[in-house]
């Protein structure tokens, strides 16, 4: 592998972990409900999904620009999760046993949510290299680095089990730029820009860290 390779696939595996860092959070919330060795099943399976969706999105980049729908109703859910777990408080509750048809829906939100997100990841990658192997490897090694940091975060939440909230407050934060970005594209296609409604990366990266340091150390000191 040439210097220039080796530097595109660092690039790119770099920028997938760093477009999809919110996407580790919404794996950790998800998985959570499951029993420990569920989780890393449901992981693992997700791992695989991601792959095939990935390598499919990469094929297709053009045309997955047009899947605007999947970030409104991946948007849609995952603001739906932060107000269910606000609602209901479910750390409250005692955990149900997972069932085989619990655990099966779990694993496809996980692939439809991670749809929703490469929508924007890959439109981004594909940008440095037209060397589909290539990009793909560097897609893959940031997929990877994703699944081992949400399995770090469900650790950590349940060391610090009022971190819970904080993952779920940007759970819903990450919906709300999905939902954004959905009708931001809609809108375009629509040849109608004056109906765009985008959220900043400014803003976005600033709300992401607001939420996570006042509730990390609201957590941390509830805990102490």
């Amino acid at each position: 592998m040439s210097g220039e390779a080796f530097l595109v696939l660092l690039s790119v595996a770099a920028l997938e972990a760093l477009l999809s860092g919110d996407n580790a959070l919404v794996l950790a919330v998800m998985v959570k409900p499951l029993p420990p060795e569920l989780r890393r099943k449901a992981l693992f399976y997700g791992i695989l999904g991601a792959y095939l969706l990935r390598g499919l999105a990469l094929l297709f980049a053009v045309f997955l620009i047009r899947l605007w729908w999947v970030q409104v109703l991946g948007g849609l859910y995952l603001v739906y999760l932060m107000v269910q777990h606000f609602r209901d408080h479910p750390e409250a509750k005692p955990l149900p046993e997972a069932t085989a048809g619990e655990f099966w829906r779990v694993v496809l939100l996980i692939n439809l949510v991670d749809l929703a997100f490469a929508v924007d990841s890959i439109l981004a990658v594909v940008a440095f290299s037209k060397d589909f192997l290539l990009v793909f490897l560097g897609v893959a090694l940031g997929i990877l680095f994703i699944r081992l940091l949400a399995s770090s975060v469900v650790a950590l939440m349940e060391r610090f089990p009022g971190l819970e909230k904080v993952a779920y407050a940007l759970v819903g934060w990450a919906g709300v730029k999905l939902l954004l970005e959905g009708t931001h594209t809609l809108a375009h296609l629509l040849h109608r820009p004056e109906l765009a409604l985008a959220l900043p990366k400014g803003v976005f990266w600033g709300g992401t860290l607001l939420i996570l340091l006042v509730g990390s150390l609201l957590a941390f000191r509830r805990h102490a």
